[in-house]
C-alpha cells in the first residue's frame, strides 16, 4: 500500500494525477483524511517549487489607514506586504541564523562599533534601475532622520553615521554593538531606490513582487517581478492577492470554501473544528510573539508605580493561558523575553495575588475606574482576554471598564496613542533589537512609555559587551528593571497559528513571526 501511495502522490505533486482520485485510493486503501493530506504536502516539498497561479491570502490586521512605506509598517497586513516586494540587507532564517539577502557578507571591527556591508550586485529595483551602496546609505539615513517616524528608529539611533566605500556600506555606531547585523533584519528597513525618500509609499523594491493594486483596509495584488534577481528560490506565484479579513469567523469561511489559500491568526478554540475541514492543515509555531496590557508609564493614574504593580498582581496568567491558547503558547512574566531568544534569564514567576494587588492598589490611592481599549484584531481573544481581566481585578476590589474599539483604525488611533491597551509583539531577532526598539527612551515605538536613564545606559552597555556570560547577567537585570517597574503586563507568549488550504506547497516551520515569518507569500507555492 505505502509504495502504491509514494507513487501516486508524486505524481500528483508532479501535476500528473488528480488530487481528488488519490484520496479517493488512500480513503479505499485504509489511509486517514489527515494522512493522506501528510502524504501529499511531503510530496509536494519533493517535488520543489511550482511555478504560477495565483496565491490569494486572507489577512487579519489590516485598516483603511495603511501605507506602503515601509517605515510606517505596524500591522500584519503592512508586515506582509512590505516582505512581498521589499527586501532587507540580512534575513533570519527558520534557525536563527543570519543569512544574506541585499548583503553578500559582513565583517565588524574589533570593538564592534564599526560594521561593513558588501551589497549584492545585479539585483535590479522594480522601476529598471540597479540597486547600489548609495540606495542602502541613503534608506537608512532616511529612517534614521530628524522627521522620521520609522518602527526602527529605536534601532538606528545607536548609528552614528553610515556611509559607502564603493560596493560596500560602512555603519558606524555610537557604542559597540555585538549583533548589530541581526538589528537590520527589521521589516522597516527595506531597501529603496534614493531610500524612498522621492515617494517612500511607491512600494518600489528589489522583491519578488511588483505591487499593481493597493486598497488600503481591502486588498493589495503583487505580480510576480520578471528581473527578480532571487527566482529560483522566491516569487513562485504568478500573482500574489492579499485580502483584509479582520472578522475571524470570515476569514476561516474563506479558507474553507477555498476562496483563500492561507489565512493568518487562528484563535485557538475553533482549530479543531478548522483542521476537519478537507485538505486543511494548521500550521503552528511556538517563538517570541507575545500578548500584552500596555499602560503609558508618563500618564496618570499609571505613573504610579504602585497601581501599575496592583495591575501586574491582579493578572491571572495561567487562567489566560488555558482559557485563551489552549495549549498554543505559555505564561508571561510582564517583561517581553522568553527562552526563544539566546542569553535568556528566567525570573521568579510573578503569581496571580488578590492580596499584593488590593494592598498596592490601596497605597497607589487610586479609586475610580479604569478604562482599557481593547479589539478582535489587538490578538486572538482579546476582547475574551480584557472581560476575563476585567473579572480577576474586581476581586482585588480593581474596576476596569472595558471598551472595545473598531478594528479597523485601532493600529492607528488606539495602539501606542491611548494609555492602557491590548496588544501584541512578535518579538525580535535578538534582546537588544526588542529593547531597542520599545523600551529606551526616544524609541518611537516606546508603547508603554517607559522612559528611564539608567536603563537606557543598561541596553547600551549590554549591546556592545562581547563577554557573552557578562552580556547574559546585564541582559537578567535589565529584564528584572521592567518586570518590576514598566507598564507591560505580559500574560502569555503565543504560538502563532496559521492554516494552509490544500493546495500550499512550500510551507516551512518559521517561529520568527507569522506565515513563516512574513515569508509565506513569497515562498510558498500552489500545487498542481
Amino acid at each position: 500500500m505505502s509504495q502504491e501511495l509514494n507513487y501516486l502522490s508524486q505524481q500528483v505533486a508532479l501535476g500528473r494525477g488528480s488530487r481528488r482520485d488519490f484520496l479517493g485510493r488512500a480513503a479505499a486503501l485504509g489511509l486517514s483524511a489527515a494522512a493522506a493530506n501528510a502524504l501529499l504536502a511531503t510530496a509536494a516539498q519533493a517535488a520543489g517549487p511550482r511555478k504560477g497561479g495565483t496565491l490569494k491570502i486572507g489577512l487579519q490586521g489590516g485598516a483603511a489607514t495603511d501605507s506602503l512605506d515601509p517605515a510606517l509598517a505596524a500591522n500584519q497586513v503592512t508586515f506582509h506586504v512590505g516582505r512581498m516586494w521589499g527586501e532587507e540587507l540580512v534575513r533570519l532564517s527558520p534557525t536563527g541564523q543570519l543569512e544574506p539577502r541585499l548583503a553578500t557578507e559582513w565583517r565588524s571591527s574589533p570593538d564592534a562599533k564599526a560594521w561593513v556591508f558588501k551589497i549584492r550586485k545585479g539585483v535590479q529595483f522594480h522601476n529598471g534601475k540597479e540597486m547600489t551602496a548609495d540606495d542602502v546609505v541613503a534608506t537608512m539615513q532616511r529612517h534614521s532622520g530628524p522627521n522620521t517616524k520609522s518602527g526602527a528608529l529605536g534601532i538606528m539611533r545607536g548609528v552614528d553615521s553610515v556611509s559607502r566605500d564603493g560596493d560596500t556600506v560602512i555603519f558606524t555606531l555610537k557604542d559597540a554593538s555585538a549583533d548589530f547585523p541581526y538589528l537590520l533584519t527589521d521589516y522597516h528597513l527595506l531597501i529603496q531606490p534614493g531610500g524612498g525618500n522621492d515617494n517612500p509609499k511607491a512600494a518600489i523594491g528589489t522583491g519578488p513582487y511588483k505591487i499593481v493594486t493597493n486598497e488600503p483596509g481591502v486588498r493589495v495584488i503583487g505580480e510576480r517581478f520578471k528581473n527578480y534577481w532571487a527566482a529560483s528560490t522566491r516569487g513562485h506565484a504568478e500573482t500574489v492577492e492579499i485580502t483584509v479579513l479582520n472578522d475571524s469567523t470570515a476569514r476561516t469561511a474563506a479558507l474553507q470554501s477555498g476562496r483563500v489559500n492561507i489565512i493568518n491568526r487562528i484563535d485557538p478554540k475553533v482549530v479543531d473544528l478548522i483542521k476537519r475541514a478537507p485538505g486543511v492543515t494548521i500550521q503552528s509555531a511556538s517563538g517570541r510573539g507575545h500578548y500584552v496590557f500596555i499602560a503609558h508609564c508618563n500618564t496618570a493614574p499609571f505613573n504610579n508605580l504602585d497601581l501599575r504593580l496592583a495591575l501586574k498582581f491582579a493578572m491571572d496568567r495561567k487562567e489566560m493561558v488555558d482559557k485563551l491558547l489552549r495549549g498554543f503558547g505559555s505564561i508571561g512574566n510582564d517583561f517581553p523575553i522568553n527562552a526563544s531568544y539566546p542569553l535568556f534569564s528566567e525570573l521568579p514567576q510573578r503569581p496571580f495575588d488578590t492580596d499584593k494587588a488590593a494592598f498596592h492598589y490601596k497605597k497607589s490611592g487610586h479609586n475610580d475606574a479604569i478604562l482599557l481599549r481593547t479589539s478582535e484584531v489587538a490578538f486572538p481573544g482579546a476582547v475574551d482576554a480584557a472581560q476575563l481581566y476585567q473579572a480577576t481585578c474586581a476581586k482585588a476590589g480593581i474596576k476596569i471598564e472595558v471598551k472595545r474599539e473598531p478594528g479597523d483604525g485601532y493600529w492607528s488611533n488606539v495602539w501606542n496613542k491611548q494609555p492602557f491597551s491590548t496588544s501584541y509583539w512578535g518579538g525580535r531577532a535578538v534582546q537588544d533589537q526588542m529593547w531597542s526598539t520599545a523600551y529606551i527612551t526616544g524609541a518611537d515605538w516606546n508603547d508603554t512609555r517607559y522612559f528611564n536613564p539608567a536603563f537606557d545606559k543598561m541596553v547600551v552597555a549590554a549591546r556592545g559587551e562581547l563577554n557573552t556570560a557578562k552580556r547574559k547577567t546585564m541582559y537578567k537585570d535589565m529584564a528584572l528593571i521592567v518586570h518590576n517597574e514598566g507598564g507591560a503586563i505580559v500574560p502569555m507568549f503565543n504560538d502563532t497559528i496559521d492554516a494552509t488550504g490544500p493546495k500550499v506547497g512550500g510551507w516551512v516551520k518559521n517561529p520568527n513571526a507569522e506565515l513563516m515569518g512574513g515569508m509565506a507569500a513569497s515562498e510558498c507555492w500552489l500545487e498542481a
